[in-house]
């Protein structure tokens, strides 16, 4: 601890506030006390209670800034803005930036409509939701405008302005009040009854096109009795997708949190009018050794966002620190009060309990993803380097290619993995310069001469300027170099690491049984089809071709475009466009006169001229 930081903690203040503690000048870690002296004295004279994640973060803070408020209400909105601002490694943070869809229904207007709408605000409308994807909120709303008769549109309706209606009307699926032909009464009873579906009470809504549908059948009506039908199938779908919950009828957001290893899950219920509308969780990377009401504290200050308004009860997992002053700011920003518990039985303890179970099966599926992640990757280049018997782990593999059509336009590709995974931005391609013909080994050669100098002379000018080989275009030189061929192409990129000096481990894949093909091994090695190391390099090996036959045909695609107009001066791309509108074909351009030719737009009677002349000599040369 430097002098001026031990001075800083003897002056802090017995004040409530936030402290932004710093490394390097950048901020790693933002926190909040009721008391700043007490609280951040704690950091630096009491280790011994420390989490592992803690005293890593205390030994590279170097400095550290406060702010003071008022009270423990705004301290707590000062860290949560702080937290968004900054995105401090060492904070809890919530990698999430979706806006939620909801329904809304402003009941103050004249003939009400139903809207999806990603931000609720506080305009006197009913919001629905928030819904876990628009598809849903979809799905809802075609089922309400199935059963309902209301408007779809969202336009502004004029009193005493009869419009003519839409095509919705024509087909019984709006009654029309544009046209003046449902009275406001009316079509606020049918509101009503939507707003009651809304809620999640479907029982009316059954038991009335129930009963239509039987009507219409003993009328003989059939083709009204399969419209209620189809309309009453549509309300049974969209219900089952929902989870039905005995939990009163109320609106709850259920909050649990489970931590394993370094990370912690927080699995979300969403339960809307006693139905639950969908779940998700959230990954909180670095969160593990946190305790579990930090935790959650900390994910429901950046999970309450903007857009996403808290239910009328939270409940958790675990106990909250300071949970009075998080329901007097949830409160505020519903502008009803918000409670929040954490239930020890009953029908309240069993959805935490579900949320912990669906936490749980949420972690088991993130491990064995990763797990299977590793294996594709790190495992992989782990199984390379036995097979290969390389001193160190191939962090960096690059794949080559050759793609030309017999010897025309001839490219050379070079891609890139790193840790098992494809680095895009480190792609490469190479116009093959000095070949002629269809030679893939001299091709494959100039290649792997040009690409290593290039690395080498860039290591140079990086190290004169004081830079790591690490960011430059070619700096980095590859751990391991694949070769898309045999021994004829592995051989060629040998001799041009050699001509330099290097010493690179490469190897070919012979595509006919996949075999590896190594320098001065006359056996080759044959890998089991199920290796992830075969595999790894198949990936490689196939990225290669494809991003060398990419570029080879966009560039033969350019030259197929060039025509004879190409090559009469005063002739650009613009021009040469207006011509070919004009005429569409070269045999009608040939067959123009120079008046004609002067009808295409921006063609002067000089560049007619230049034009008819060029084409016709070339007519009299053949």
């Amino acid at each position: 601890m430097n002098d001026a930081l031990k001075l800083k903690i003897e002056n802090l203040p017995d004040s409530p506030g936030c402290y932004l503690m710093k490394s390097g000048g950048k901020i790693i870690y933002v926190g909040k006390a009721v008391n700043l002296k007490n609280r951040v004295r704690q950091y630096f004279y009491d280790s011994r209670q420390h989490t592992p994640k803690v005293r890593a973060m205390v030994e590279k803070v170097d400095d550290f800034d406060i702010v003071l408020v008022d009270g423990e209400l705004e301290a707590l909105i000062l860290e949560c803005n702080l937290i968004k601002l900054h995105r401090p490694w060492y904070n809890i943070l919530l990698k999430d930036d979706k806006h939620y869809p909801y329904i809304r229904v402003n009941m103050a207007d004249a003939y009400p409509a139903v809207e999806l709408v990603r931000r609720p605000e506080k305009d006197g409308a009913k919001y629905f939701g928030p819904f876990m994807s628009a598809t849903v909120v979809r799905e809802m709303m075609d089922v309400v405008r199935t059963v309902f008769p209301i408007r779809s549109c969202v336009k502004a309706l004029s009193p005493g302005r009869v419009q003519r209606p839409c095509v919705h009307h024509q087909i019984g699926r709006c009654p029309g009040p544009c046209a003046g032909l449902i009275s406001e009464d009316d079509y606020r009873a049918t509101m009503k009854r939507v707003m009651e579906f809304l809620s999640g009470d479907d029982s009316g809504v059954k038991a009335e096109l129930t009963r239509q549908m039987r009507a219409a059948a003993a009328e003989l009506n059939y083709e009204h009795a399969a419209l209620c039908r189809d309309r009453l199938l549509a309300v049974e779908s969209v219900m089952q997708k929902q989870k039905a919950i005995v939990t009163g009828g109320g609106d709850q957001d259920v909050l649990a949190v489970l931590t394993r290893g370094d990370d912690a899950m927080v699995q979300t219920l969403i339960v809307r009018g006693g139905k639950m509308i969908g779940s998700e969780h959230h990954m909180l990377e670095r969160a593990g050794d946190e305790d579990c009401g930090e935790i959650l504290l900390s994910f429901i200050m950046q999970y309450y966002g903007d857009d996403r308004v808290p239910a009328r009860e939270i409940l958790t997992s675990h106990e909250i620190p300071e949970v009075a002053v998080l329901e007097e700011l949830l409160s505020e920003k519903r502008g009803l009060r918000v409670k929040i518990g954490c239930p020890q039985r009953g029908e309240k303890r069993r959805l935490v309990e579900m949320a912990m179970k669906n936490a749980a099966d949420a972690v088991d599926k993130r491990e064995k993803q990763l797990a299977a992640s590793r294996a594709r990757t790190i495992g992989a280049l782990e199984e390379l380097q036995g097979v290969l018997g390389l001193a160190k782990l191939p962090v960096r593999i690059e794949g080559y290619d050759i793609s030309n059509t017999q010897g025309a336009q001839s490219v050379g590709s070079m891609v890139v993995m790193k840790n098992g995974r494809a680095a895009n931005r480190d792609y490469r391609y190479f116009r093959i310069r000095t070949v002629e013909g269809p030679n893939d080994f001299a091709s494959m050669n100039e290649v792997l001469t040009r690409r290593l100098s290039h690395g080498l002379n860039e290591q140079k000018e990086r190290a004169e300027k004081g830079l790591p080989n690490e960011g430059g275009k070619f700096s980095e030189l590859p751990d391991l170099i694949l070769i898309d061929g045999g021994r004829g192409q592995l051989g060629a990129a040998m001799r041009a690491q050699q001509a330099l000096g290097l010493n690179i481990p490469m190897f070919g894949l012979a595509k006919r049984i996949e075999e590896i093909i190594l320098p001065d091994e006359d056996e080759s090695i044959l890998l089991d089809k199920h290796s992830e190391a075969l595999h790894l390099i198949q990936r490689l090996r196939d990225e290669a071709h494809r991003f060398a036959i990419s570029h080879h045909r966009s560039l033969r695609g350019a030259a197929a475009l060039k025509s004879r107009l190409d090559d009469i001066p005063g002739v650009g791309p613009k021009r040469k466009k207006a011509i070919l509108q004009q005429f569409e074909t070269m045999e009608a351009l040939e067959k123009a006169s120079v008046e004609d030719i002067c009808q295409a737009e921006g063609i002067s009677t000089q560049t007619a001229q230049a034009i008819y002349d060029s084409l016709h000599k070339d007519r009299e040369e053949k």
